[in-house]
Parts: C-alpha cells; sequence; structure tokens
C-alpha cells in the first residue's frame, strides 16, 4: 500500500517580476471567524485589465529587448540577423511612444488568473475583466480581430475585440496573480501538438523529432522566437495550456529536476540542445542566420502510459506578456520597459545598400527588373501597393469563379497581405505590419493565371505551390520584416485609401503610398525559393 501524498503540479519557486503600483483603492480585508479575507471591488479588475492590455500592446519586457540588443553585438549574427534586430528595437521605440501599437495585429486578449479562496469580488469576474480589455480596445489606437460565428459558414467582426479568453483558477491565500497575453494570429497558428509515444523519448528520436517540426514553424510568426517545447501532459489539455504559459516566460522558475509526486520541471539540458539545433537551422532571424530563437524552454510533465501529447509553441518578436497581481498592498502590474531606445547603439551596423525598387511603373517593367536579382537580395521598394487579406481574396475568388473579370487594382500594383490597427489623430497610418503569407498560398496560381497577385508582400514562408505559380507565370514573393508594425506606419507609408469591400472593416482593400520599404527577394520566377534553400 502506498501512502498519499500531495505534489503541487506547477511547482513555481520564485516570482522575481519588477512590479508597479497602481493604486491603493479597491482593495481592503475583512475578518471572520478568525480569518482574513481579501475583498476586491469589481473596478479595481477592470482598471488593472484595462492598463495590461494598454501597457502589453506599446511596452515590451526589458528581458526580452536586452536579448534584442544582444544579437547587434555578437560576431557569429549574420548581416539579416542584425538589420531584424536593430529594426525590432527601433520598432519598440516607436511604440513606446503610446500611438502606434508595436505590432498591427493587437492580437486576442488572453487572461489568467489564480484567485485565491479568500479572495472577494462579489461579481462575475470574468465580466468586469472583460470590461477592462473593452475600454482599451475602444480607446486605444488597436485593432478589432474578433470574428464570432452566426451560422457555421457565416461570421461577422465584433467591432470590440471582445470576446477575450478568460481562464480564472483557485489558489490558496488571500491574493489574486494574473498573466495577460495579446496573442496575434501569427504566433498562435504556430501552436502545434503531435500524439507521440514512449518511442520518442530517447536521444536520437528527440533530435530528429525537434529538426524536423521546426521547419513547420518557419519565420511566419516572426522570429526570433521564444519556443516553449512539452513533453508529457496528463491531457492534451493540459500540454497546450503548459506550451503557451511556458513560451511566456511563466514558468520559468519551475524545478529542473522531477521526482515521485509528477512535479513539472524544466529540462535545460534539452534546452541547450534545442537552441543549438535552432542556431544550426540557419533561419535565422527571418532571413537567414543564427537567431531563429533568443531561447528555448522544455518542460517535462506526467503523462498516461499510452499517451505522450508533445507540444510546441512561440512567443514572437511581440513578446506581449505582462503580470499583475491584487494583494492587501493594493493593485500592481509587472513594469515593463519604457525606454526601448536606450538600447539601440548609436552607429549603425555596415550592410550592403540595397536595390532601389520603384513600383510606379507598369507591372511588366518591374518582374523583369527584379528578375535581373537572386533571391536574398535586400530591396527598397517605394510607390503604390494594393493591401488585402484573407477576406478579401475568398471575394476575389468567388468573382472569378461567377465568370467575373480579376479587378484591375490587383493586376496594376504589388499585393500587400496586411490588415491595419487604427489610425491615431494626424497621422496617414495606424500599424501597419505584414501579415502571416502562407494563408493566401490557395489564391496564388489562380490569380496569376488572370495576371493578379504577380508581386506579392508579406512575412513568412510559403508553400510550394507558391513557388511553382511563380516559376510558371512569372511572378514573386518579397518577404517584409515580420514584427515593426509601428515604424512602417510612422516612417514607411506615407497615404492609406479604401479601394474596394468597405463592408470587411480592416480586411478591406486598400491602397497605400511607400517609401524606404525594406523587402528581400523570397521566391523567384525561376522556382527558387529562399527558405528550401537553408
Amino acid at each position: 500500500m502506498s501512502d498519499f501524498s500531495y505534489q503541487k503540479p506547477f511547482p513555481i519557486k520564485k516570482d522575481s517580476t519588477k512590479y508597479r503600483l497602481l493604486t491603493k483603492d479597491y482593495v481592503s480585508t475583512i475578518d471572520v471567524d478568525g480569518r482574513k479575507f481579501l475583498k476586491v471591488d469589481p473596478q479595481g479588475l477592470e482598471l488593472l485589465s484595462k492598463e495590461a492590455m494598454a501597457d502589453v500592446s506599446f511596452y515590451l519586457r526589458t528581458a526580452h529587448l536586452e536579448k534584442v540588443a544582444k544579437i547587434l553585438d555578437d560576431p557569429e549574427a549574420s548581416d539579416n540577423d542584425r538589420f531584424v534586430a536593430r529594426t525590432l528595437l527601433e520598432n519598440a521605440a516607436v511604440a513606446a511612444e503610446g500611438q502606434l501599437p508595436s505590432c498591427q495585429d493587437t492580437g486576442t486578449a488572453i487572461v489568467m488568473g489564480k484567485k485565491g479562496e479568500s479572495v472577494i469580488t462579489g461579481a462575475n469576474d470574468a465580466e468586469h475583466l472583460s470590461k477592462g480589455i473593452f475600454d482599451t480596445y475602444q480607446n486605444r489606437n488597436l485593432r478589432y480581430s474578433q470574428v464570432v460565428p452566426l451560422t457555421m459558414t457565416e461570421e461577422k467582426n465584433t467591432g470590440t475585440n471582445l470576446p477575450a479568453q478568460i481562464d480564472i483558477y483557485s489558489e490558496q491565500g488571500n491574493s489574486y496573480e494574473f498573466l495577460f497575453m495579446a496573442k496575434g494570429g501569427g504566433s498562435a497558428n504556430k501552436t502545434f501538438l503531435y500524439q507521440q509515444t514512449k518511442a520518442l523519448l530517447n536521444e536520437d528520436g528527440l533530435t530528429a523529432f525537434v529538426k524536423e517540426k521546426l521547419k513547420s514553424i518557419g519565420t511566419a510568426a516572426c522570429p526570433p522566437y521564444h519556443l516553449a517545447f512539452v513533453v508529457g501532459g496528463t491531457s492534451a489539455e493540459a500540454n497546450m495550456a503548459t506550451v503557451k504559459k511556458a513560451s511566456a516566460g511563466y514558468y520559468d522558475e519551475l524545478p529542473t529536476e522531477g521526482n515521485m509526486g509528477g512535479q513539472a520541471f524544466r529540462d535545460v539540458e534539452w534546452e541547450e540542445k534545442i537552441q543549438k539545433i535552432c542556431q544550426e537551422s540557419l533561419i535565422g532571424a527571418q532571413f537567414g542566420g543564427k537567431y531563429f530563437t533568443h531561447d528555448v524552454k522544455v518542460i517535462r510533465l506526467p503523462r498516461h502510459a499510452a499517451s505522450c501529447p508533445v507540444g510546441i509553441g512561440v512567443s514572437c518578436s511581440a513578446d506581449r506578456n505582462i503580470k499583475g497581481k491584487i494583494n492587501e498592498e493594493g493593485i500592481w502590474l509587472e513594469e515593463l520597459e519604457k525606454d526601448p531606445r536606450r538600447l539601440i547603439p548609436t552607429e549603425e551596423s555596415q550592410m550592403d545598400n540595397p536595390v532601389e525598387i520603384d513600383l510606379n511603373r507598369p507591372m511588366e517593367e518591374v518582374l523583369a527588373e527584379l528578375s535581373n536579382y537572386p533571391i536574398k537580395t535586400r530591396l527598397n521598394l517605394k510607390g503604390t501597393l494594393i493591401v488585402a487579406r484573407d477576406i478579401a481574396h475568398a471575394r476575389i475568388k468567388e468573382m472569378l469563379d461567377n465568370g467575373e473579370e480579376m479587378p484591375e487594382y490587383f493586376k496594376n500594383h504589388p499585393i500587400y497581405y496586411a490588415g491595419p490597427a487604427k489610425t491615431p489623430q494626424g497621422m496617414p497610418s495606424g500599424s501597419f505590419g505584414p501579415t502571416t503569407a502562407g494563408r493566401m498560398d490557395p489564391y496564388v496560381g489562380p490569380f496569376q493565371a488572370k495576371r493578379g497577385s504577380m508581386i506579392m508582400l508579406a512575412k513568412g514562408n510559403r508553400s510550394q505551390q507558391v513557388t511553382d505559380a511563380c516559376n510558371e507565370h512569372g511572378g514573386f514573393y518579397l518577404g517584409s520584416i515580420g514584427g515593426p508594425a509601428a515604424i512602417l506606419a510612422k516612417e514607411n507609408i506615407k497615404s492609406v485609401e479604401l479601394v474596394d469591400f468597405e463592408d470587411l472593416g480592416m480586411e478591406a482593400v486598400r491602397k497605400i503610398e511607400i517609401v524606404n520599404f525594406p523587402a528581400f527577394i523570397i521566391v523567384d520566377d525561376k522556382g527558387n525559393d529562399f527558405f528550401a534553400e537553408l
């Protein structure tokens, strides 16, 4: 017979987070039968979530930005690594001015709370946390990305960025702890669950598995990443929840060894192994090099003997995670970096000058010029782009299927896959970075056959069908840096004009005028693909 013993599943050893005090209001204590309870006015929950989602949209953690800055000092970093790193730091500095969010995809609002059983709110906590989130998205220059189903196939944007994902757990004590996240679609889509078996759990098996799956992550979610790799879990859901929190640094202070109680632990040896694999992949910070990841967190969990879930996920260059807490002393929020500019070196890295490309010429002339340069060539774009994303592409495909003509704007100009955040007063554009290119892959062949989408601009790697289409029809895919949405809006986008499908909101077709817009040739008209050659 075994003796009963309870093991806390995730025994976090300490919280070294530096917090700032929001207010001492909204909290008080009462004694009942000799026991102290913390009373929290629900307005305090609204304040905390409102401030958390505002801060995390414009500021990033100091530790994260220091890792970005470290790339600039590493002699082993590629020129492309350094170019991306410096751009991300400059973007953080622009975002920290508080007008343009760091990423145009201001994300799904996610709240994880641990509520002490001696905390009293007397309300529906999720409702008040949602109200704070609502206020921030209404009053700041953020983007509404949440769509709700009206039928199985019909959807509509809520216009509020609600609903949020709110998960509240019960804990001992009289404090309330929170993790807030703004999770964009790009990095959320690079979360993977694999149902494996015991056969995976050996050196060779794990190594081969990691090398293979890194390719499926690719660059679409804006590296350098904070990568989470979780093996085990009492269920698939437990594994996935651990992946998300680990990628946000929430489990950094777990133990580094297992025990017979089944405690979760970090395997630092495998963290180093996987980090080395990431560096040797040469994927780099989006366009080749060493810095595919900043760091790797490997979490080992207990599992059912017949099941071995393995989860992989990332937090991207917009590492938007922030902690909060409520205790007897008040309401607190994690301090984020308010002065990223101090991390930018005064001297710029020496790189070859980019090729200047004027887009305000006939499409065939631009295609002919691009054909003179190999993949990996860095470009500097100016001129007109047409902006269109998933739903606009679907509508145009429906038009073609109905025998209608390809819109002339899709033939005459390059297509930029993007969806803007709200435009601040007095500025030509809101944050307007590229979206994940792969979602538009099925449209490329049919559109190029009609001489549309001949030049595409977005972030991340594409499928073979895009390479084949470009080879057949003479098209190009240009890669933009994923992440610097604020700096693009401030310095590179000079005007924005609505062109078509106004009812689609941020998914409507727009025309933008750009200057000094950085890009790389990723897929050319000869069947070459930069990422396929890594």
